[in-house]
């Protein structure tokens, strides 16, 4: 695509009539123009730069394509199991542009929230997601949705995908900022691993048209200050943020309520996540600028500890990297072996190093990954999860588990070194 049809594409569709809330729940399915090309005024030239590149423009295109043929379905969201601020605001979004073709979408979760910014988010917005455990996913119809949309992640995070996979429901659309994973088999993919943040992709799309926010619209505003928290989330706080996504923060600056998002960002911390930092500055070893830190047991509602320990342990003098690590366990006695790492330094890339330091399974999914400055891993414990009655048992397990992931991770810190002295 030629960048100046794009132009002018793109300032027909931003001088469309805007229509009321109502209106638009009546005839958009019908008359959704596809971003037409037209001569526009001059006067919009001057906010070509702010409506995305050239690349952003033409993943729009393909994105109302692919919505326009699949109007009047019912879909699936599926977000990461602990879903954070930049899939559940961009989820939101997804969820209101798709609307317009008359598709109904729920945005589901297998895991929970745990952060207090998340909770107070979901809360204080009225964000329509929803947790399906495995209870409640087992009641679910799935054969009553046409198709299953990624957003945030590429299925390598979500419980859900399998099962949904397995009743046939087809991916229709991978959403992500993060490095590429696979060859999705989808209708329609968008994975920018240069973007800092998945709210910058949906921002982009807003900026081309897809949804024209109106800020006397309470959903709209409620939503672009989701997406303005979801961006300063990924970009930790705009200091990483590169130039589109400080274009798409001044675009929602037309349209967020930065007293809500205050009151986001002043949830405070529980005890329980309090304690597990705690146990995170008892336990941490450091070694070469590297701060390593196992906390043990948690329940699965507090699993976002872990990364709130990791972004506490990485403001120590002279660390430039830290990660914390923990084995957290759900209702079902499932457990999994959680870790967050944090990183100041440029040169050091999360997600090359947690892909070196844990491998792959034998189907080939890697057990974690990253985005600059910050990566998680999760590896499933299989056999050994549950029977923790035995406090004797449950504390050798963690040694063992400790001191294999300590070991996997000192080999890249201090590679001349035997971690483990036999």
């Amino acid at each position: 695509m030629q960048l100046n049809s794009s132009s002018k594409q793109s300032e027909s569709f931003l001088l469309t009539t805007e229509t009321s809330r109502e209106d638009a729940d009546v005839e958009v399915s019908l008359t959704r123009p596809s971003l037409p090309s037209s001569n526009g005024e001059g006067n919009n030239r001057k906010n070509l730069g702010q409506r995305g590149n050239s690349l952003a423009f033409q993943k729009s295109e393909e994105l109302q394509k692919t919505l326009l043929a699949h109007r009047h379905e019912r879909h699936l969201v599926i977000l990461q199991d602990f879903p954070d601020p930049d899939a559940l605001s961009c989820a939101w979004t997804y969820q209101l542009i798709v609307e317009q073709y008359d598709i109904k979408c729920e945005i589901v979760y297998a895991g929970t929230l745990s952060h207090q910014e998340n909770i107070a988010l979901v809360k204080l917005t009225g964000l329509p997601a929803q947790r399906w455990t495995s209870q409640v996913l087992k009641s679910k119809d799935l054969s009553s949705y046409q198709g299953c949309i990624l957003i945030d992640n590429q299925g390598t995070t979500s419980q859900l995908l399998t099962a949904v996979q397995q009743a046939g429901v087809p991916l229709i659309a991978v959403i992500d900022h993060h490095t590429l994973q696979s060859e999705h088999k989808s209708e329609f993919v968008d994975v920018r691993p240069n973007v800092r943040a998945t709210s910058t992709i949906f921002t982009q799309y807003l900026q081309s048209g897809l949804l024209s926010l109106d800020s006397s619209i309470g959903q709209h505003v409620k939503c672009a200050t989701a997406l303005m928290h979801g961006l300063r989330s990924d970009t930790n706080r705009l200091m990483q943020a590169q130039e589109e996504d400080f274009m798409a923060a001044a675009y929602l600056s037309r349209f967020y309520d930065a007293q809500l998002l205050n009151a986001i960002l002043q949830a405070n911390r529980s005890k329980r996540v309090m304690d597990v930092i705690e146990r995170s500055l008892k336990n941490r070893i450091v070694q070469n600028n590297f701060s390593i830190a196992g906390v043990g047991y948690l329940r699965y509602e507090d699993r976002d500890a872990i990364p709130q320990a990791a972004d506490f342990l990485v403001t120590e003098e002279n660390v430039h990297t830290a990660v914390v690590y923990g084995i957290v366990h759900d209702e079902d006695e499932l457990e999994v072996v959680i870790g967050s790492l944090r990183t100041a330094k440029l040169t050091l890339d999360p997600d090359e190093f947690i892909k070196e330091a844990f491998g792959q399974d034998s189907s080939g999914r890697f057990f974690g990954g990253g985005r600059t400055g910050a990566g998680g891993f999760e590896i499933p414990m299989g056999f050994l999860s549950g029977s923790n009655e035995n406090s004797a048992y449950a504390k050798m397990k963690w040694e063992v588990y400790d001191s294999q992931v300590k070991q996997k991770l000192l080999k890249l810190v201090n590679p001349k070194d035997n971690p483990i002295q036999s």
